[in-house]
């Protein structure tokens, strides 16, 4: 399938990727003299590794929601090139750790037949199929990454927004928190090995953040199905919040009363539920007052809720404004 995404600009879709550029570009080290592990750049990956794990040629690519175009913070709205994106992930399932070429781990991972099961405080608990999840409509919103440990890049995802699937079997009165579990496929995730990790990975929102418009339930990406690394077949995507509070390879969404743990309390100090990207709160390793492209764009200033601050600053009205100090390990995250 000819991919139509290479280094498009947002605003021009007929711009095709500069090969000798990408090329050179994955030879600058992207966050010098970091202790970050992806700043010696992306590392390529076979293009084998960048295909599909199946295709929906009806459903794929989906219709751009161009009412969702990068914010106005993020001046550079270039896509990142599709081999970029798909050669740097962090899914510790597969790759534990560490941040790297997980398309390389992947291999034995079955994503088709799939389920997903919605239960707890809703009135119609149900589960969800493939072909249950791609029959919801479906469309393609560029949105802004950013990882915790400061990389960033511009994605076209496609799917639906998560309220649309919540709505279906109706939240109760009482459910006030929304868990996602992640795939548990030991034989499949060499990831897994490693047991001082709370498998199965969880995450968490709460009602209010999932109902939201921008929170998607993500199927594709650059115009094609997710590919495992990306959290195939299904992931969530939060655009304001950091990298680990999107999770992939979801089978479980659960609604509950009570706050859930979740998977980075094992380190309260560094990763915290609410964890909206913020310049003003440094992780306790380094500061988030600064970006990076992952293909080596350079770096530029990091802004608040990823720069979504007028689809979801009402949510937080406490969220702090002014440069905090960094934590201590008796103290916990936001």
């Amino acid at each position: 399938m000819r991919d139509t995404y290479r280094d498009r600009e947002v605003s021009s879709p007929e711009v095709f990727f500069d090969r000798r550029r990408f090329l050179s570009s994955l030879g600058l080290g992207l966050l010098a003299g970091s202790s970050i592990r992806c700043a010696r750049g992306p590392r390529r990956i076979p293009d084998e590794l960048l295909e599909p794990p199946f295709e929906r040629p009806e459903l794929f690519p989906a219709s751009r929601a161009v009412r969702y175009e990068l914010p106005s913070s993020i001046t550079r709205k270039k896509l990142t090139p599709r081999e970029v994106a798909g050669s740097h992930n962090n899914f510790y399932e597969f790759l534990a750790g560490q941040g790297g070429p997980v398309g390389r781990h992947v291999a034995r991972f079955e994503v088709e037949p799939w389920k997903v099961e919605v239960s707890g405080e809703c009135h119609h608990p149900a589960t969800f199929d493939l072909d249950d999840l791609f029959a919801f409509d479906h469309e393609e919103r560029v949105y802004h990454f950013r990882c915790v440990e400061r990389w960033a890049m511009n994605v076209p995802w496609s799917g639906f927004e998560l309220r649309k699937l919540l709505e279906k079997v109706e939240p109760k009165s009482g459910a006030q928190y929304v868990r996602f579990t992640s795939a548990y496929v030991p034989d499949q995730m060499p990831g897994t090995r490693t047991t001082w990790y709370p498998w199965p990975y969880q995450e968490a929102l709460t009602l209010a953040e999932a109902m939201n418009e921008l929170v998607l339930v993500g199927t594709g990406v650059y115009g094609r199905p997710l590919l495992k690394q990306h959290g195939a077949p299904v992931r969530i995507v939060v655009p304001w919040k950091y990298g680990y509070k999107n999770p992939k390879s979801i089978v479980h969404i659960e609604l509950l009363e009570q706050r859930p743990r979740t998977f980075w309390q094992i380190q309260p100090h560094e990763y915290g539920f609410i964890s909206n990207v913020n310049p003003n709160i440094p992780h306790p390793r380094w500061s988030q007052e600064h970006s990076f492209w992952l293909d080596g764009g350079g770096r530029f200033p990091t802004p608040l809720f990823n720069g979504y601050e007028e689809h979801v600053a009402h949510l937080y009205p406490d969220e702090p404004r002014h440069p905090q100090p960094p934590l201590g390990p008796n103290e916990v995250a936001r």
